[in-house]
């Protein structure tokens, strides 16, 4: 078995941290073997380099490695990369092609981001970890593969399980063995051991001395976040070593060249809400809508029984809807009721100024109604329209402008109204 440190020097492997080399020695202990690994860090830790140690260790080193990004491709077109399609399949499908679980038979897959894989697809792919079997997108053949799988992700799979976005057997499946990577905020004693890498080889490619860091600027580097970890790390050392003119780099320069003020402090975590307390607060307020228009209708009807009955024979009549609204049997107030601005849906002739006498209770209704008959809402809609019509010379679009309606609902009202 060969030692952590040769690994290292064969797959290009920097750093020193413990837990770095923990990880690595998982690597090259479950090679030998066909068990499933997930390789579990965040973006940018170098999680691509795990697959290569177990696939270049194992008796299938000399089959084919395919690594899959499982969040770059489409879902609709995912299943036929994984496992082909028949001619006719689907619309473009002029051909059979063989998928990568055919193609990489008897060799190692590594699926890249596998949370992002559909519920459909992580299906097919638990039946492929369960038999070996697996089924082209319009075929009814059944086919057996050898393959290797290594996953990996870099987003919490057991938040992702209790949301119904990632299958829980499927989990189990692929981690037998679990291989977690540090980030490298953790790994302070490789930071810098890990940029003067980088400058070195950014200056053999662009052929040019390599960039140096003082000492304010190394702790500046170590102090950082590093939220993008080595990825981050490897664009600021390339940034460097183009943009800047002199080799020496000082705290100033090369704080210029980091986001922010994101030095290694503790993160502030938002709290994320989940669609079920986004569906829960919309129920609720779907549900406050309804009352509200409920109690709306219940407060029209009581005021027409007001106006038509009087207080009184409502008390009577409609205790229950008065108790519903109010919390009590009977309506007191100390003012007069004055109704006037109430629309009344059928035209009133009525004597001005016609008083109400008091029926026994607190209530007296006043009412004032102009002795000359009130328009009916339809005859005042065919006035306007007509007035509008001469306003503007018979062009309706102008009309409707003013009116405020659409061209369509004027056409429609005039041969209605027979305009």
């Amino acid at each position: 078995m060969e030692s952590v440190q040769s690994i290292k020097q064969r797959f290009e492997i920097i750093g020193n941290d413990p837990k770095l080399n923990r990880a690595i020695e998982k690597a090259i202990q479950v090679a030998p073997t066909d068990i499933s690994v997930l390789v579990v860090g965040e973006s940018g830790v170098g999680k691509e380099s795990i697959p290569k140690i177990i696939h270049g260790l194992s008796h299938r080193k000399h089959g084919k490695y395919i690594a899959v990004n499982c969040g770059a491709i489409p879902e609709g077109t995912i299943d036929s990369e994984l496992f082909g399609h028949e001619k006719g399949a689907f619309t473009g499908a002029t051909q059979t092609r063989e998928g990568y679980f055919e193609v990489a038979n008897g060799g190692t897959i590594f699926l890249d981001e596998v949370g992002e894989l559909p519920l459909t697809t992580q299906v097919r792919l638990l039946r492929v970890l369960e038999n070996g079997e697996f089924i082209k997108v319009g075929s009814s053949q059944v086919q057996k593969t050898n393959v290797r799988i290594v996953a990996a992700t870099n987003v919490d799979m057991f938040a992702a399980i209790s949301k119904g976005k990632f299958r829980e057997d499927l989990y189990y499946r692929l981690s037998t063995v679990d291989i977690q990577l540090p980030p490298l905020r953790e790994r302070k004693d490789d930071i810098h051991l890990l940029f003067r890498k980088f400058a070195a080889d950014f200056a053999h490619k662009y052929k040019m001395p390599p960039i140096k860091l003082d000492e304010q600027a190394v702790q500046l580097l170590l102090q950082f976040r590093w939220s993008g970890n080595i990825r981050q790390l490897r664009n600021v050392a390339e940034q460097l070593s183009v943009l800047e003119t002199t080799r020496d780099i000082n705290a100033a320069t090369l704080k210029s060249y980091l986001p922010g003020e994101n030095v290694n402090l503790p993160a502030v975590v938002s709290e994320k809400k989940s669609d079920s307390d986004f569906s829960t607060e919309r129920e609720i307020l779907y549900k406050v809508l309804f009352d509200m228009k409920s109690d709306l209708n219940d407060l029209k009807k009581l005021t027409l029984d007001l106006i038509k009955n009087g207080s009184a024979a409502v008390n009577e009549t409609q205790s229950g809807l008065i108790r519903k609204i109010y919390g009590t049997e009977e309506v007191e107030t100390d003012t007069d009721y004055d109704d006037s601005s109430l629309s009344v849906i059928q035209p009133v002739t009525t004597p001005a100024k016609k008083e109400f006498p008091s029926r026994g209770d607190n209530y007296v209704f006043a009412e004032t109604v102009e002795e000359e008959e009130t328009l009916k809402l339809e005859q005042k809609e065919i006035e306007m329209i007509k007035k509008s019509l001469e306003k503007n010379k018979g062009r309706r679009k102008a009309a409707a402008d003013e009116l405020g309606i659409s061209e369509r609902t004027l056409y429609r009202k005039i041969k209605q109204f027979d305009l």
